[in-house]
């Protein structure tokens, strides 16, 4: 799948997003390496602190659906905004958890542009081990 099918198909996702309180949705589509395409949402919460993020949405759910590490392809994150939307910080890391460094990242903006990036880019000093 290219990049441009992936970036639509998480900006169709933004419409399902639950964001009464921010108004702001997010979509994203997840790329697996066997072709398949999980989505996600932001799901907002009256107790700001229990809101889920798209990505990790998106993640949790293949997790669920039996993926494991390293079976992640891309991930296109799609908003309302005037410059690229990247992922939260803790949605970096969780992406550095279950994703390969040079995995692309697709970010996108209100004019439909596309960046590309991988996920070294975005979080460059990833914490990938930990050793005690």
């Amino acid at each position: 799948m290219n990049k441009e099918l992936l970036m639509e198909s998480a900006r169709k996702m933004k419409a399902k997003a639950y964001v009464p309180y921010s108004k702001f949705p997010v979509g994203v589509a997840l790329l697996l390496k066997d072709g398949a395409v999980i989505n996600g949402v932001n799901v907002e919460n009256v107790s700001l602190g229990a809101t889920n993020c798209a990505e990790r949405t998106a993640i949790f759910t293949a997790i669920s659906n039996g993926y494991k590490k390293g079976e992640f392809e891309a991930i296109a994150v799609a908003g309302d905004t005037v410059d690229f939307l990247p992922p939260c910080s803790i949605c970096r890391q969780v992406l550095a958890e279950f994703c390969s460094p040079d995995m692309p990242v697709y970010l996108t903006n209100e004019k439909k542009n596309i960046l590309e990036l991988t996920l070294k880019d975005l979080l460059p000093y990833a914490f990938t081990d930990l050793e005690m």
